[in-house]
């Protein structure tokens, strides 16, 4: 496969934008909501998996970038990729494009829950991440994945 998962889209409401002419800050978020419940469909450890067994993944961590202004009306997909997992976690990287440009991207640490407490996700969720990861495995790391919140030192000169 060698490409980013499709996990959806939308156009944006006019709601959703502030006083800037542009999208909130908050619903970069529910966006990437949108495309995580899309992935873990994708993997068998959505919705259903939780109304089915009780277990289901939780946020641990999520870094956002924001790239280019999004505008009421906009039409946004979304793509993404699985930098990585384990036996508890999913390491995911979003992407959101608005007009043919990258306008976001979400990357995020999932756990696997359940009983209260991280535990291994099921086998058959298992083998559909095993698969996605090596369809995926050819993919370059994104850019912005591990960045993290920093002012750049003062170069001399």
């Amino acid at each position: 496969m060698d490409e980013l998962l499709a996990t959806g889209g939308r156009t944006v409401p006019r709601e959703w934008i502030d006083y800037n002419g542009h999208m909130m800050d908050a619903y970069y978020f529910v966006a990437f909501t949108e495309a995580t419940e899309a992935f873990l469909d994708h993997v068998g450890l959505g919705a259903a998996y939780r109304a089915r067994t009780g277990g289901g993944i939780y946020t641990a961590e999520g870094h956002l970038c924001f790239l280019s202004g999004v505008t009421g009306g906009a039409a946004l997909s979304y793509r993404t990729q699985l930098l990585g997992h384990d036996a508890k976690r999913l390491h995911v990287f979003h992407q959101m494009t608005s007009a043919d440009r990258l306008a976001a991207t979400c990357e995020l640490m999932f756990l696997h829950v359940s009983d209260g407490r991280v535990t291994p996700m099921p086998p058959a969720a298992v083998r559909a991440v095993t698969a996605l990861a090596a369809s995926q495995a050819a993919l370059p790391r994104p850019g912005q994945a591990g960045r993290h919140v920093a002012i750049p030192a003062r170069q001399p000169g």
